[in-house]
């Protein structure tokens, strides 16, 4: 069985700190994800001055072009953050927002690519993927139905190994628009490739669910507290609660690949033994009186006279023999059993 694969958003909550970008690699280490994800910017080539912000979250960046120019790593440093992630054995990851991102990412060694919302119709960009030769994953956030067919069959073309997320690009998004409903009509629409979930709500449940409905990716973002600076601290979940996102989505894993039967009691033969009921008298009753409804009772363990499940063949039996109050009757103390 191929576990879900969880990924750990960090996106920008290091703050283009260096130093808090590898403090958040050794804490999401612990915490039984598959990898840790980032976003590689190249301001000058993935943005100009016209942008906009998202959200006007920043009291240090004039622009949303200076933000992304103070989120920028080097090539050298990202290097290092691939090696970090190695050394602490989760794969590294991270999304590219141009075709420059992608070559520098390409030459550090990143084994997939996650494509955000916004890209998932530049094709430009996905075509320049494809040539990476790297599993492809592909957010469905600003996408809809026929966009995201399109997109799928257009990758098809150069890549055989795509994943398919639901995602909505709200921050954080409310439950009504998360989309979970989706995810099985995605495995049908989608087949063979794998689908997901990336979320935004700032909770734990979302990806729990998801994958009680079949998703085999898991994507959330990630933040030390959500009351840090940033523009998704709100959207995302914290350490301590991506720890028991983990232990939720895996107990879920297990349960749905047990192969438990119902329709065998194989290993609670003993259970029943003490939860079951055997009937019983519930007054002191004399040979001959006719046992009516009113006079049973149930009582544990099973097995010690005639089951409660068959109640009505007792009722309106002779008693055989004197029974006082609460005894246990047997078929000896019927006349006409």
């Amino acid at each position: 069985m191929q576990e879900v694969f969880i990924i750990a958003e960090i996106g920008q909550a290091h703050d283009g700190s260096l130093g808090i970008l590898h403090s958040y690699i050794d804490a999401v280490a612990k915490t039984g994800v598959s990898a840790v994800k980032f976003q590689t910017h190249i301001a000058e080539a993935e943005s100009s001055s016209l942008e906009s912000f998202r959200i006007n979250f920043s009291y240090e960046d004039a622009t949303r072009q200076d933000y992304w120019r103070r989120m920028e790593f080097s090539s050298e440093q990202w290097s290092g953050i691939k090696d970090h992630c190695d050394d602490v054995g989760l794969e590294f990851m991270s999304t590219p927002t141009c075709i420059a991102a992608v070559d520098l990412l390409t030459r550090i060694g990143v084994r997939r690519f996650k494509v955000g919302s916004g890209d998932t119709d530049n094709r430009l960009l996905l075509k320049r993927l494809g040539a990476a030769d790297r599993q492809i994953i592909l957010s469905s956030g600003l996408s809809t139905l026929n966009d995201l067919d399109e997109t799928v069959k257009f990758v098809a073309e150069f890549c055989s190994d795509i994943v398919v997320m639901q995602c909505t690009s709200d921050y954080p998004v409310e439950p009504g628009r998360l989309g979970i409903n989706l995810i099985p009509d995605f495995i049908k629409r989608y087949a063979p490739y794998p689908v997901g979930l990336s979320d935004h709500s700032g909770s734990i449940f979302p990806s729990v669910a998801a994958v009680a409905l079949g998703a085999k990716f898991i994507e959330t973002h990630v933040v030390f507290d959500r009351r840090m600076f940033g523009p998704d601290s709100s959207s995302s979940i914290e350490i301590d609660e991506l720890q028991k996102m983990i232990e939720g989505v895996r107990m879920v894993e297990k349960s749905l690949h047990s192969g438990f039967d119902k329709s065998t009691s194989e290993g609670h033969i003993r259970m029943r033994g003490l939860f079951g009921k055997t009937l019983c008298i519930n007054k002191s009753m004399r040979k001959g009186d006719v046992i009516k409804f009113s006079d049973l009772e149930s009582k544990k363990p099973a097995g010690q006279g005639i089951p409660a499940r068959d109640f009505d063949k007792v009722v309106s039996r002779r008693l055989a023999r004197d029974i006082e109050q609460w005894e246990f009757i047997q078929v000896r103390d019927l006349s006409d059993y």
